[in-house]
C-alpha cells in the first residue's frame, strides 16, 4: 500500500500546456451551458421552487466546479491512471449496482441516483469514464493478443455486459447503448477481428431487439415514436414537443429567453435543452452547436494520434467518442431521429454529475495532449547524437578513400 501512494503521487515528467484548441470551446460551452439552463429553466423553477434563479444559480456552481476539476485532473498524469484502473471499475460497479438493490433514488420511473445530501451522483455517468480507462488499460496491456477472441474479445464483452445489465435494470437504455459504442469502437481501434466484432454486434443488437419488444413500455413507446401525430399527447408528447421547438426555431431562432416551447416541454433544461437552443437560435445555432461538438471530437483524435503511447491514444480515442456519441444521441432524440434517451447534452444540460464527470474526462484528455518535455529533449538528444555518428562515419570514409562522401 505505502509502493501504490508513493507511485500515485510521485513526480512525474515535466509537461508542456494543455492544447487550447481542445480547451477553449469547451471552457465556451459550460457558459453557455448555464445561459441556456437559465433561459430553459427559468420558468419551471419558479413554479416548482417559487424561485426563477433556482436551476442556473446551481448550474453555475456545477460549471465552476466542473472547470475546476477539469484544471486539476489534467494536471493529473494520465500514467498514473493505471495504478487506480481497478479500483475506480470495482468502486463504479458498487454503485451502479448499489441503485437497483434497494439503496437508488428513483425519479421519472427510473433508479438510477444515489442521494448524498442535497446532492444526487448517477453512477451510470462515472461508468462511461470508468470503462474508457479500463479498456485502454487492457488493450494496451493485450496489445499483441488483441486479435484472439478468448483474450481480446471475451474479457471486454464481459466486462460491458455486466455494467449493460446494470443499466438495464435501472433502467438506463440509453447509457447501455453507449457502453456497448465505447466498448466496440475502441475493441475495432485496438484491431479486433472484424468477424468476431460483427458477430458480438449481432448478438447485441439482438438484445436490444428483446429487451424492447418484450417490455411492455418500451414497446408502447417505440409505436408511439413511429406514430407520433396520433401520440402527441400521451407517449409521444415529449418527442413531439421537441420537434415543435426546432420547427419555431426556424432558420435563426427566436432569440434567447423568447423561446414558448419551455412551457409544454418536459425536461427543458436537461436532457431536451438541444430543442430549446434550437427554438432559440434557429438552424444557424443547432450547426454551430454540432461543429463545436465535431471540432472537439477531431482534436480529441488529433490527440489520440500523437500520443506518447498506446494506452494514452486509446484513452485520447475512447474520451473523444464519448463526448461525439453523448452529443450525436441527444440531439439525433431532440429531432425525433431516436426514441426518447435518457442522455445529457455534454458540457451544457443541467445536472452536477454529468457536467463534473465530462469535465473530469475532458482533464484526462488535455493532459494527454500536453508534450512532455524531457521525453522531447530526450529524442532530440538521439537525433542530435545520431547526426553526429553519421558525420563521424562520413569523415572516417573521406580519410579512407580520399573521395567526398555526402552524410545522409
Amino acid at each position: 500500500m505505502k509502493e501504490f501512494f508513493r507511485s500515485l503521487f510521485a513526480r512525474g515528467p515535466k509537461v508542456g500546456a494543455v492544447d487550447p484548441a481542445l480547451a477553449a470551446p469547451v471552457i465556451a460551452l459550460l457558459g453557455f451551458g448555464v445561459v441556456m439552463v437559465y433561459s430553459a429553466g427559468v420558468i419551471e423553477a419558479g413554479a416548482d421552487f417559487g424561485n426563477p434563479h433556482h436551476f442556473v444559480k446551481r448550474q453555475g456552481v456545477f460549471a465552476l466546479l466542473a472547470l475546476g476539476t477539469m484544471f486539476a485532473v489534467s494536471r493529473f498524469d494520465y500514467h498514473k491512471l493505471r495504478l487506480l484502473t481497478y479500483l475506480t471499475l470495482g468502486t463504479v460497479a458498487a454503485l451502479m449496482l448499489a441503485t437497483v438493490v434497494g439503496l437508488g433514488h428513483t425519479s421519472g420511473g427510473a433508479t438510477r441516483w444515489i442521494r448524498l445530501g442535497p446532492v444526487n451522483l448517477q453512477p451510470s455517468e462515472f461508468a462511461k469514464v470508468a470503462m474508457v480507462l479500463w479498456l485502454a488499460y487492457s488493450l494496451d496491456k493485450k496489445r499483441e493478443k488483441v486479435k484472439s477472441f478468448s483474450i481480446g474479445m471475451v474479457p471486454h464483452l464481459l466486462m460491458a455486459g455486466l455494467l449493460v445489465l446494470i443499466c438495464m435494470k435501472q433502467p438506463d437504455f440509453g447509457s447501455a447503448a453507449v457502453l456497448l459504442f465505447l466498448t466496440f469502437s475502441m475493441l475495432f481501434v485496438a484491431g479486433a477481428r472484424v468477424v468476431y466484432l460483427l458477430g458480438a454486434g449481432a448478438i447485441g443488437l439482438s438484445f436490444a431487439f428483446w429487451a424492447i419488444r418484450f417490455t411492455a413500455y418500451r414497446w408502447e413507446r417505440m409505436l408511439a415514436w413511429f406514430n407520433m401525430i396520433e401520440h402527441r399527447q400521451d407517449l409521444a408528447y415529449q418527442p413531439f414537443q421537441a420537434v415543435m421547438s426546432f420547427g419555431s426555431g426556424q432558420l435563426t431562432g427566436m432569440g434567447l429567453g423568447q423561446g414558448k416551447q419551455v412551457l409544454y416541454l418536459p425536461e427543458a433544461h436537461t436532457d431536451s435543452i438541444s430543442a430549446i437552443i434550437g427554438e432559440e437560435l434557429g438552424f444557424i445555432g443547432i450547426f454551430c452547436l454540432c461543429l463545436v461538438y465535431l471540432f472537439i471530437v477531431a482534436r480529441g483524435v488529433k490527440t489520440a494520434l500523437s500520443a506518447e503511447d498506446e494506452y494514452g491514444s486509446y484513452v485520447a480515442f475512447g474520451l473523444s467518442m464519448l463526448f461525439g456519441v453523448q452529443a450525436l444521441v441527444n440531439l439525433a432524440v431532440a429531432m425525433a431521429i431516436l426514441p426518447t434517451k435518457g442522455l445529457t447534452l455534454p458540457f451544457i444540460s443541467y445536472g452536477g454529475s454529468s457536467l463534473v464527470v465530462n469535465a473530469a474526462a475532458m482533464g484526462i484528455l488535455l493532459n494527454v495532449s500536453r508534450p512532455r518535455k524531457e521525453r522531447v529533449a530526450s529524442r532530440a538528444r538521439g537525433t542530435v547524437e545520431a547526426s553526429a555518428i553519421v558525420g563521424l562515419s562520413a569523415t572516417d570514409q573521406l580519410d579512407q578513400t580520399g573521395t567526398r562522401v555526402a552524410a545522409s
